[in-house]
Order: C-alpha cells, then structure tokens, then sequence
C-alpha cells in the first residue's frame, strides 16, 4: 500500500491519544446534564467506552465501568475521579450470564439506580471469512451480540421496567457488508435488530432504545489489529466526506445526545457517525479536503 496516505492518519492517531490524557472533557452538553442519574457503560475501561463515561461523569452522572480486564477499569476510575467525577469499576464478562447478573446486582448496590445502558462491550479480530473458526465466530457472536441483549435484559428486568431508562448499543458501520469482519458485522447487524424490536416492546414502559453506528475512529483499540490490516482499515479514511479518522469525542457527543432529555422522542433508530462513509459511491468520491475539521478533546 502507498504510505503517504497513512502519515497523516498516524500522525492523527497520535495526537488524539495525546489529547486523551488532557483533564478536561471537551463537551457541547450542559454542565449538570446527568446529575444524579447512573450509567453502566460496558467496555468502559478503554477507548470509546471510556470516552463516553468520561463525558458523561463530567456531566454529573455516576458512571459504571464494566469490563473483564480490573486493571483497565480502575486506571478508568482513577482518571474520571481524578477530572471530578464518580465512577466505580465492576468487573463484568458480558458473555456470560451470571457475571452480566452480578454487574447490574453490583451497580444497584452502589448507587441504588440504573438510569443508562451504554452497550459498548465487545471484540473481534480481522480475517477473511474462508478462515474464520467456530471457535472464533462464536467467540464474536457471543461477545457482541448475545452480550449485548442479555445486558439490556437484565437492566430492564432489574431496573427499566419499573422506571424506565434509556439504552444505547454501540454497533458499527456495516450497511454494504463488513469485508475482512463477516462476524462482528452478523452481530452488529443483529443488534441493530435487537434495537427495533426492543424499542418497540419496551417504549410502554418509558424505555427507549437506539443504536450509534461509527465509522472508522481513531481509537486505541485499532493497535490490537496486524500492521496490514491497520493499513487496510486506515484506508477506509478517504471514503468518506471529511477524509480523515473519526474521533472518539465524536461518537461520545452522539451517545451523549441520544441518552439526553433533547432525544427523548427519538427511538429505535440508528445514528451514523462516519462522516457519509455509508453513502460512498464510485461515482462521486470525496475529494481530499481540510474543511471538516474534528471535535476532539
């Protein structure tokens, strides 16, 4: 692949993790916004999860980490508490029921309430799908997709169908397919299934249920992945209108918007944050440009 594309995105990637230790959460969102309320955030200890628990703890919401790895967790607490916030790690395997059970148990305990699900949780490697394992798509599956709706269950069942609350699914942006990730874009289009239908079953209880599908960010967790496949993903930069990475602070103003009083006649949708990556077409490429400047912070 020719590198001279890539420079800039590296050099993007690297000054965004910089920002990522700044103190302060650049927001759009009234100071206070949150106050009082609880959030589960799962995959909360890294990323995009983090981003969002950061965002929402500084506007006044007690966030819940929850995540297998405790160390991440509690370097995510110890970085929101160090901006101001409150946050609590809980250690919680999402494939699995009784610790999904023992999570929303723990967070009930601690706060007393559950206002907010961020179903952010999940993972999946890049290959081609002549290689892909049982093992491996199962391991996706469950992670991304069964994880996904036992976690809302269990806060509906816990919490939401006696007060209402609000659920946020993290997806991905596989409208035309997902080349090189047939499992997680199986999954991720399920739970976009999921979101509709849980929408339409819960609304009578004052839940409401959408989904944020982001493009390709700028993230940490894009260093887990091969070199070739960096490449390949990074690639997918110019096929939408800003012609750069997305940032994390991008998807978390969306998921912050959604789980807000401003969207609350808005439900059972999807929210693409890819800058029109879907609508790409041959026909009419972007064309490279500086005019789209990122909101990052």
């Amino acid at each position: 692949m020719h590198l001279s594309y890539y420079l800039p995105v590296k050099n993007f990637l690297n000054s965004h993790s910089q920002n990522k230790t700044t103190p302060n959460v650049n927001t759009v969102f009234k100071t206070g916004l949150f106050e009082g309320k609880t959030a589960i955030i799962t995959g909360g200890g890294t990323g995009i999860g983090l981003r969002i628990a950061r965002e929402m703890a500084y506007l006044g919401a007690t966030v819940i980490l929850a995540s297998r790895k405790m160390e991440n967790l509690l370097k995510g607490v110890e970085m929101i508490t160090a901006e101001g916030g409150k946050a609590h790690a809980v250690e919680c395997n999402i494939r699995q029921e009784e610790s999904i059970k023992a999570c929303v148990a723990k967070t009930i305990e601690l706060t007393g309430r559950i206002d907010y699900l961020v179903n952010n949780g999940g993972g999946q490697f890049p290959s081609p799908a002549e290689t892909i394992s049982s093992k491996g798509w199962h391991a996706v599956i469950e992670t991304n997709l069964t994880g996904t709706f036992f976690m809302s269950q269990e806060v509906f069942n816990r919490q939401f169908i006696n007060t209402g609350g609000v659920i946020v699914n993290i997806i991905a942006n596989m409208r035309n397919g997902f080349p090189i990730m047939v499992h997680t874009g199986a999954a991720r289009a399920g739970v976009e299934n999921i979101t509709k239908t849980l929408a339409t079953e819960w609304g009578k209880y004052g839940v409401r249920v959408n989904s944020v599908a982001p493009g390709i960010i700028g993230s940490s967790g894009l260093d887990k992945y091969d070199p070739a496949y960096r490449d390949f993903i990074y690639s997918f930069a110019k096929n939408n209108q800003t012609t750069r990475l997305g940032t994390e602070a991008e998807v978390s103003s969306a998921v912050v918007f959604l789980l807000s009083p401003a969207a609350s006649f808005i439900t059972g949708v999807t929210l693409a944050v890819d800058a029109g990556e879907s609508l790409f077409s041959p026909v009419m490429p972007p064309a490279e440009n500086d005019k789209n400047p990122a909101f990052e912070g």
